[in-house]
């Protein structure tokens, strides 16, 4: 075992010296080399003696103490780029860490407002903006929460149908007809709200200087917003108006989703209404809706409080 530490400084010195790496990138790897160690010590084995059945045993435990699937993913890493320059040098015949992989890491779930955040979001009026400006950002925001748009789906909205039109909002049904993934076009329901913002942000609209542009939501200069445009409209929008976090266009969708989901319950009904060709993909918004009940039912069961 004595001679492990010696075969870890060499390989240190590989990295530092042949290929160069960051001074803090050392340090990365002599602390994974270092649980290495640690491990081969307690199983009793030399390093130069590893098996594939030890690292994947090493990586259970990792993931039992709670390390997450990225950090034993960068551990594994370590320990692989060891055990290939160990191969280089004629010291073992095959890399025991070369086909473990981490355990995959929980998807995280999407960001959503809570509904009282997302209804101050959509009533929030800056009155000290430019009117023009005020109307159009007014409108995205309600056709993105209330129709639950992507962002490509609202951009690509021309004033009127035609047959060149990606979409097109026809205020009458009250209806947004939209093309999404995979060149799907679909047909959303337009709240009464989004239907007052489309209409002012129209007038306002029309009595400007580019008024025949067929883009329905379009910049001062008379082109077509982009999505970036509309993402950073919307973060400097959400900090004016007080939410702590920055929002950005699909955490609207997140919530128009979650809020109709709380609502409702009807699964098959929001993935309608969000365009998923598998049912799996708005899954995810069952767990948004266990959240919500969750802490409902932490502020106001008198038997929540199961921990100390």
């Amino acid at each position: 075992m004595s001679d492990d530490s010696g075969l870890v400084e060499r390989y240190l010195e590989h990295v530092r010296v042949e290929k160069r790496l960051a001074h803090r990138t050392v340090e990365l790897y002599a602390l994974d080399l270092q649980k290495l160690a640690e491990q081969a010590v307690k199983a009793g084995v030399p390093l130069l003696q590893v098996q594939n059945a030890h690292i994947r045993r090493w990586v259970a435990q990792m993931h039992g103490a709670g390390r997450s699937g990225r950090g034993i993913a960068l551990i594994l890493s370590g320990w692989r780029g060891f055990y290939t320059w160990l191969g280089r040098e004629a010291l073992v015949k095959s890399n025991p860490v070369q086909d473990v992989r981490a355990p995959k890491a929980a998807k995280p779930l999407p960001k959503a407002l809570s509904v009282d955040e997302a209804v101050q979001f959509a009533d929030f009026s800056a009155d000290e903006a430019d009117p023009w400006l005020e109307a159009r950002d007014a409108a995205i925001v309600e056709l993105l929460y209330g129709c639950g748009l992507r962002v490509g789906e609202l951009v690509g909205l021309d004033v009127q149908a035609s047959g060149t039109a990606k979409g097109w909002i026809d205020a009458q049904a009250g209806e947004a007809h939209v093309l999404g993934k995979g060149s799907k076009r679909r047909s959303v329901p337009v709240g009464g709200k989004a239907l007052q913002a489309l209409q002012a942000w129209l007038a306002a609209r029309s009595a400007g200087s580019h008024a025949q542009e067929t883009a329905l939501f379009i910049g001062r200069h008379g082109t077509r917003l982009s999505a970036q445009a509309i993402w950073q409209r919307l973060k400097q929008r959400s900090l004016r108006a007080g939410l702590a976090t920055p929002v950005h266009p699909h955490m609207l969708r997140h919530s128009f989703a979650s809020h109709v989901l709380q609502s409702s319950g009807d699964l098959r009904a929001v993935q309608e209404l969000l365009g998923h060709a598998n049912i799996g993909t708005t899954q995810v918004y069952t767990r948004l809706d266990f959240q919500h009940l969750a802490k409902a039912y932490d502020a106001a069961h008198p038997r929540a409080k199961r921990k100390p």
